[in-house]
């Protein structure tokens, strides 16, 4: 079984293949050093869980250890390829620092306690704050990384059981916007859009979306149709020289915040030039009148004079979106982070209305997830929705969900909104909120304006549970740790971005008492003694696969419906795509073939809001504006963003991900692999801006904003003039000094606490910041050559 070196080649060599025709295979595999095929004692069926492009994998396991993963050759996801933190990321689960035992905060100190000391703080606790204050004092913010017989369980403790309205994830922090987006349009979640497009189109645009480093089998699979037959174009809009971008046919690198304007610009040069397929619009769409009004005053020179391009390099990426044959697009952070957030993730969806580009091959829109569940949060309502996507507003849809879990309606909160994490903390802060449950999730280094953070988190009137694998900087502000078994260690199902489900099976224990989330939620819930309305103990799962079981009820005959699914149907495919019904048995490749949607207002999710102020529209409007459920096309007007470059901070600091690691780094940088690529933060950096502020390669260098500095090495170059780069991986836990108020090196030390009105996330591209050269010059922690590898495969037989 050959090794791939999945840090020198983080998108392995060239399977080339042409339009129309099947991805090859390449099974990738990495074992333990000393480890030979014939010591492996079984492979155990998984996916991917450190990205969320779903790649479906076998874990090696000897010695009751996984000791290495394989590519599963018959999943259509990867076709038995694996990137870097597949190949390498499992290490986390044998790091010799995983929690073990439950900790309690005693005299100020957290130390060692057993489970039922630990619960019955935690029982206790929350029962005198409901004698107290009622649900609204408790608060649960869960994950993108557990199963969906986890966010089930979660979510029907919380709103069946204790009655909250409190409760999200922090799929809040990377793909809220593209649940908004899709709600806005197609008054549903879920993808339209497949990972197989990318095998039938002859045109790709990339909003937002580096593929390359967040779901880099995706981008082989994009690198092998640019070596092969009929390559497609790719249009990329980045304000970074990523890898995509590199390989585009033609980049838009716009200033941040200004993305609706971009978008604005292209759908008024489509609509100019008749680029619209006008029978599809009038059939299957309402609010093309209003889009054309708006998008009229967008031409291409003004909107190249707010974003900082040529007119001719918009009306050349119109050109690209209007003349293709078959049209994939995709949508990233670049637009869920930034300002305008969810008004210009619907302006995407807005350009395939137009061009008619939904339900076919190679056509359609994929607004893509950031973490490997992210769509179980969404789909389970272990967030701001209503399990089984169903519609907080309509009350027929919480009738039945109560129906389902055998409790009284009123016990579910739906007299408004339910609270987004944002204002959930805003209520810790003012102090309305006194206990908050963190789960597999590490707010005090991924959560914007760090030191407000900090201080929410380590208030004492805040009673702060964290259910993790880890000692996390979160984890150390708690009054109660619960040590988490993670994947590997546990059963359970998982959905990525093109909504295809894997099982997880159990591989190996948990280490010491540490145990699954699952089997922690049901405890609370027994401990408090919930009761559904006969008396019955709830939830009334027990395992994972009676709450599977559970949640394919709950899904039944919702957009997302799981009925056709069951573990030993997925031990037999490696994935399925939902909708999986007795009507559908094999799952459902691509929605909307046939131009109906999610979207007549019995049956919708959401009734929508504004573009603008996030305000809900109301049903009565819903139903006068949409009475047939046909998809929307919304216009919205650009704004300025509420922080932008002066004299004092001239720059743009944008945040993000790169290609070695994941989030907070509590499982890659735990990888020695991994975390020798990408050891240490880094500013990137233009070759303009280096030279303005005396800087060179490998210098230290300090960004700060109005709320704090961060310094880090340089990289100079991949970067528009203006804009610099912070990858928000780094934190404090493994580093000499402690967490403080005066933290310098984790990315949201200096964003700021706001968010987008309609889907609320959180904004994290968009701060003024100020760059200066500090100390003398010395040596750079090493970095893996992404853009010399890029480079090579690009000047080689991936160029076009």
């Amino acid at each position: 079984m050959p090794q791939r070196d999945g840090i020198g080649e983080p998108w392995g060599t060239r399977t080339q293949y042409g339009r129309g025709e099947p991805w090859p295979v390449r099974v990738d595999s990495h074992l333990a050093d000393g480890v030979r095929p014939e010591d492996v004692e079984r492979w155990v069926r998984s996916a991917a869980v450190l990205h969320s492009n779903g790649d479906g994998l076998d874990l090696a396991v000897a010695g009751g250890r996984i000791v290495g993963v394989r590519g599963r050759a018959d999943d259509h996801v990867n076709r038995g390829r694996l990137d870097p933190k597949d190949l390498f990321g499992w290490q986390a689960n044998s790091a010799p620092d995983r929690l073990t035992t439950p900790l309690v905060r005693r005299h100020g100190e957290l130390v060692e306690a057993s489970w039922d000391e630990a619960m019955d703080l935690v029982v206790r606790r929350s029962k005198e704050l409901l004698d107290e204050q009622g649900p609204g004092a408790l608060g649960f913010y869960t994950s993108g990384q557990l199963f969906a017989e986890e966010y089930y369980t979660l979510a029907a403790v919380a709103r069946g059981g204790i009655g909250t309205n409190h409760l999200d994830g922090n799929t809040r922090l990377c793909t809220a916007t593209a649940a908004a987006a899709l709600k806005e349009t197609f008054g549903c979640d879920g993808q339209p859009a497949s990972y197989a497009d990318v095998d039938h189109a002859d045109v790709i645009a990339l909003f937002g979306h580096n593929v390359a480093e967040t779901q880099a089998v995706l981008w082989e699979r994009i690198l092998d149709r640019l070596a092969g037959r009929e390559p497609p174009e790719l249009l990329c809009v980045d304000p970074r020289a990523t890898p995509v971008a590199r390989a585009a046919t033609l980049h838009l690198a716009p200033l941040p915040g200004t993305n609706v304007a971009l978008m604005n610009g292209l759908l008024h040069e489509l609509i100019e030039h008749g680029w619209v397929d006008r029978e599809y619009v009038e059939r299957h769409t309402v609010g093309y009148a209003e889009l054309v009004a708006t998008v009229a005053d967008y031409p291409p020179e003004r909107v190249a004079e707010v974003c900082g391009l040529a007119p001719g390099q918009i009306r050349e990426a119109a050109r690209l979106l209007g003349r293709a044959e078959r049209l994939l697009c995709t949508v990233l952070q670049g637009f869920y982070q930034s300002h305008q957030a969810a008004a210009a993730a619907v302006q995407v969806n807005n350009v395939v209305l137009l061009r008619g580009m939904l339900g076919k091959p190679g056509a359609g829109v994929l607004q893509m997830n950031g973490q490997p569940t992210a769509e179980n949060t969404r789909e389970c309502g272990a967030d701001g929705d209503l399990t089984g996507f169903r519609n907080w507003a309509n009350d027929e849809h919480v009738r039945e969900l109560a129906d389902l879990w055998n409790v009284d309606v009123s016990q579910i909160p739906h007299y408004g909104p339910p609270t987004h994490l944002m204002q959930m903390l805003r209520y810790a802060e003012n102090g309305s909120l006194r206990l908050l449950w963190v789960s597999a999730t590490n707010p005090a280094v991924s959560l914007p304006d760090l030191h407000r953070i900090r201080s929410i988190l380590a208030q004492d009137r805040l009673f702060l549970v964290v259910q993790d694998a880890f000692r996390t900087e979160t984890a150390e502000l708690a009054d109660v740790v619960l040590p988490a078994a993670i994947w590997g260690e546990k059963t359970g199902t998982f959905t990525n971005a093109d909504c295809t489900v894997h099982l997880s099976v159990k591989a190996v224990d948990p280490p010491g008492r540490a145990r699954a989330d699952l089997d922690i939620f049901l405890d609370y819930a027994r401990r408090m003694d919930l009761r559904d309305a006969d008396g019955a103990p709830f939830p009334s799962w027990t395992d994972a696969e009676s709450a599977f079981e559970a949640w394919k009820r709950a899904s039944a005959g919702r957009p997302c419906d799981y009925s056709g699914l069951s573990y030993e149907k997925l031990c037999e495919v490696s994935g399925v795509q939902w909708p999986c019904t007795a009507d559908h048995p094999d799952g459902t490749e691509r929605l909307y073939t046939d131009g109906k949607f999610f979207a007549h207002p019995d049956y919708c999710e959401s009734y929508g809001r504004d573009m603008v102020t996030g305000a809900p529209t109301e049903p009565f409007e819903y139903r006068a504006m949409n009475p047939d459920g046909k998809a929307m096309l919304k216009a919205a007007g650009y704004f300025e963003p509420h922080e932008t470059p002066d004299t004092d901070h001239p720059f743009f600091l944008i945040t993000g991900r790169t290609l070695h690691h994941f989030h907070t780094r509590t499982k890659t940088g735990r990888a020695p692999q991994l975390d020798a690529a990408a050891p240490e933060v880094w500013l990137e950096v233009s070759e303009g801006d280096a030279a303005a502020a005396g800087l060179s390669e490998g210098n230290v260098a300090e960004v700060s904003t109005p709320r704090g500095a961060v310094r880090a090495h340089v990289r100079i170059g991949g970067i528009r003039d203006g804009v610099l780069f912070l990858p928000f991986h780094y934190g404090y836990w493994d580093v000499d000094h402690a967490v403080g108020k005066d933290g310098d090196r984790a990315a949201n030390e200096l964003t700021f606490t706001d968010w987008d009105p309609v889907s609320k996330q959180p904004l994290f591209k968009v701060a003024a910041a100020a760059l200066r050269k500090v100390g003398e010059d010395e040596p750079a922690p090493p970095l893996a050559p992404v853009d010399t590898i890029v480079d090579e495969e690009m000047s080689g037989e991936v160029a076009r």
